[in-house]
């Protein structure tokens, strides 16, 4: 429990500086999948209560599935709000993936019951109504920002498992759009469904080609 608690106070020292002041709301925002090449990219937003620790917090890459699933019903349950947002591969297309990646880390705030006073961001600058801070790689430095990253991770992954079910032969219960060796040997032989990213196959197929 040591080691847990531990743990949780550092990853909890940008949300304790606004946890000490009164009627001030500190959140975080983080998005999954900028790189596939098929399905949305989702994001969450997430407020933490300042005493409810979540043990096992953390970036959502250094995490098992289970313990992601574990983690996610544990955010939902004990976090003082959860948003979520999604993009699809139509507006991504449109819009490119960078500003997808912005709006559905837009879409996910609105979703909370009320804007925070402050919120946290892993690196990216988004623009709103609020004090902004960009922490370099705080899925790992902040409690708020990793918690959002595991739901928009388990929700994302729970998406790309129903496509599996509509176009079973790209097999994205397994890698979940991104261009595993796999997905890329499927689109070669049935060509792109309508849940792929056209941009981004064109960079992928052409690299093969050449390669």
């Amino acid at each position: 429990m040591k080691g847990q608690s531990e743990a949780w106070e550092q990853l909890t020292h940008y949300e304790r500086a606004v946890w000490q002041q009164p009627h001030q709301r500190i959140g975080g925002v983080d998005e999954v999948g900028r790189g596939p090449l098929a399905g949305p990219v989702v994001a969450a937003a997430v407020i933490l209560r300042a005493d409810t620790p979540i043990w096992g917090v953390d970036d959502s890459k250094k995490l098992t599935e289970r313990q992601r699933l574990h983690l996610y019903h544990e955010i939902v349950r004990c976090a003082e709000d959860v948003g979520v947002g999604m993009v699809g591969v139509r507006t991504i297309e449109r819009i490119n993936i960078l500003q997808a990646s912005r709006l559905a880390m837009m879409r996910a705030i609105g979703h909370l019951r009320r804007v925070p006073d402050v919120l946290l961001t892993d690196a990216m600058r988004i623009g709103g109504p609020w004090q902004e801070i960009p922490i370099v790689h705080g899925d790992a430095l902040s409690a708020s920002i990793a918690a959002a990253s595991i739901v928009a991770k388990v929700v994302r992954d729970r998406y790309m498992e129903a496509l599996a079910e509509q176009f079973p032969v790209y097999g994205f219960a397994q890698h979940k759009g991104y261009p595993t060796t796999y997905h890329r040997e499927m689109l070669k032989h049935y060509g792109p469904s309508p849940v792929h990213r056209v941009t981004f196959l064109k960079k992928i197929l052409s690299h093969d080609a050449i390669g």
